[in-house]
């Protein structure tokens, strides 16, 4: 049998002195415990301050210590928490993107509807209107400004008929078929169109530039009595275009000639409406009105026929 160990540290000095470190500590430890079990039992309240005092001194490592542990015990919930999270986050954007959809859908549905109203509204504030139609193609890029109307000559549409839409005037009827028409816009450098300023009546001569602008000139010679801001509207004067039809705004002035824009887009604009012309409708008769006998005539309206 082999002899065990020696338990001596040999001459090794570092070795000596944690050895005789280790019985002090021990010692000392035993001496405090026996220490306290005799003030436990010869002085109970002397016992009870020490605890508390022991108590409060270890608090904070005992708070450390706790927080460790329940830090610990929490990370698999971290880790599924984290795994979860990249699917959760595809789901939520899945439905912040149809949220989304769903809000520009009905703003749109709201905007096609105020857009309807008004011009429900223009229909039935106005008994000059022919019917309503649609803008099917507008030009670009040529040197005239047209629209095309899917309404045309079997559906009573004339050339120089007005064509209006809830936001002002676009045009005339230039040129019908069968079933479409083109609309001469008031851009075209040949549409002229009378006008005047709404709030005091100044009238003016609206022409367009074929660029989306138009040339606005007074008729009373001087001073030129518009101002950028200044609303336009048809004056009612050459028999063509209804009275107090929006037209333009006056955007810069440049000596005599002011410059203006459409209040209404064609490009933005779908459906509009065909109006009979000023003229024609004032001259127009009732055809249920009761014809007035001839001079000459005394035979009473309802006698018979000789």
């Amino acid at each position: 049998m082999a002899r065990p160990p020696s338990r001596r540290p040999g001459h090794n000095r570092k070795a000596q002195y944690s050895l005789f470190a280790s019985y002090v500590v021990a010692m000392t430890g035993a001496a405090v415990g026996l220490l306290l079990v005799v003030v436990a039992i010869f002085d109970p309240t002397g016992f009870a301050a020490i605890r508390i005092a022991t108590a409060e001194m270890t608090r904070p490592a005992s708070v450390t210590l706790k927080n460790m542990v329940s830090g610990v015990s929490s990370i698999d919930e971290v880790l599924a928490s984290y795994w979860q999270a990249g699917s959760q986050n595809v789901a939520l954007r899945r439905q912040v993107e149809a949220d989304r959809n769903r809000i520009i859908e009905a703003k749109a549905v709201a905007q096609e509807n105020l857009r309807l109203k008004k011009l429900l509204k223009l229909v039935e504030d106005d008994g000059s209107q022919l019917l309503t139609a649609r803008l099917i193609a507008s030009s670009s890029s040529s040197t005239r400004r047209l629209a095309r109307l899917n309404a045309g000559r079997w559906q009573g549409v004339r050339p120089g008929m007005p064509v209006r839409a809830p936001e002002g005037l676009i045009g005339r009827i230039h040129i019908t078929t069968p079933n479409t028409a083109e609309v001469l816009l008031l851009t075209d450098t040949s549409n002229i169109v009378p006008v005047r300023r709404a709030n005091d009546s100044v009238p003016a001569i609206s022409t367009g530039l074929g660029d989306g602008t138009l040339e606005i000139r007074a008729l009373a010679a001087g001073r030129n009595p518009f101002k950028p801001g200044d609303l336009l509207v048809t004056s009612g004067i050459g028999g063509v275009y209804q009275p107090n039809i929006p037209v333009a705004v006056i955007v810069r002035i440049e000596g005599e000639i002011a410059y203006g824009v459409p209040l209404a887009n064609p490009s933005k604009v779908d459906a509009v409406v065909v109006e009979r012309s000023f003229e024609e409708t004032v001259t127009r008769t009732d055809p249920n009105a009761p014809v007035e006998p001839e001079a000459g005539t005394n035979a009473p309206s309802g006698a018979p026929p000789p």
